[in-house]
């Protein structure tokens, strides 16, 4: 017989978790648990010079499906031999030229990615996503206070390949039941 016990998280998830009967313990040890993947090179198709196509959604949590579009240039390299990245990214669309820049860090022993954004008219980090790799997808995950409602933010690094990919960000009102996504980048090798 199986007995079950339920255990929070500190997001309100619940995790199921059975504990074997005395019988089901006599069958002999246990598998050893599965291999951790070492995601220490996950973000490494981000490294060098791309053209990036921005939309950014005006204004969130209204609705609104009107996006502003920006056209740039993202410049990424490595930094303690791969374990972390910089990203500088310049744009310019309707509003002027744009300037940001992301920190990008691995934590070994978490095997999880940060990603922290800088904008360079305020000069200060934003809150960080951190996740990791799965399947040739990245996902990350934050909580945060945009336009004044606590929400959600879920950034996808997807449709990976040698000369392209897209990251993408999207927030939840409703605790990740659905998305809204606001920033899409479709970003393309830059050649010499």
């Amino acid at each position: 017989m199986r007995t079950g016990r339920w255990l929070g998280c500190a997001l309100g998830i619940g995790l199921s978790v059975w504990a074997p009967s005395s019988a089901t313990a006599q069958q002999g040890p246990a598998s050893p648990p599965p291999a951790v993947h070492d995601g220490q090179h996950d973000f490494d198709f981000n490294f060098g010079a791309w053209k990036t196509h921005i939309r950014r959604l005006k204004e969130p949590f209204t609705g609104s499906t009107d996006y502003l579009e920006m056209h740039g240039t993202v410049t990424v390299r490595k930094v303690w031999d791969g374990r972390a990245q910089l990203e500088e990214i310049e744009v310019d669309g309707p509003a002027g030229h744009w300037q940001g820049m992301t920190l990008f860090l691995y934590d070994p022993k978490a095997h999880q990615w940060s990603q922290t954004f800088i904008n360079s008219a305020a000069g200060t980090f934003s809150g960080g996503l951190i996740g990791e790799f799965r399947e040739g997808r990245g996902e990350l995950y934050s909580q945060e206070t945009l336009g004044g409602r606590s929400v959600l933010i879920r950034g996808v690094w997807s449709d990976i390949k040698p000369d392209s990919h897209r990251y993408e960000e999207a927030y939840s009102e409703d605790g990740g039941k659905t998305w809204v996504s606001y920033f899409i980048a479709d970003l393309t090798r830059a050649r010499p």
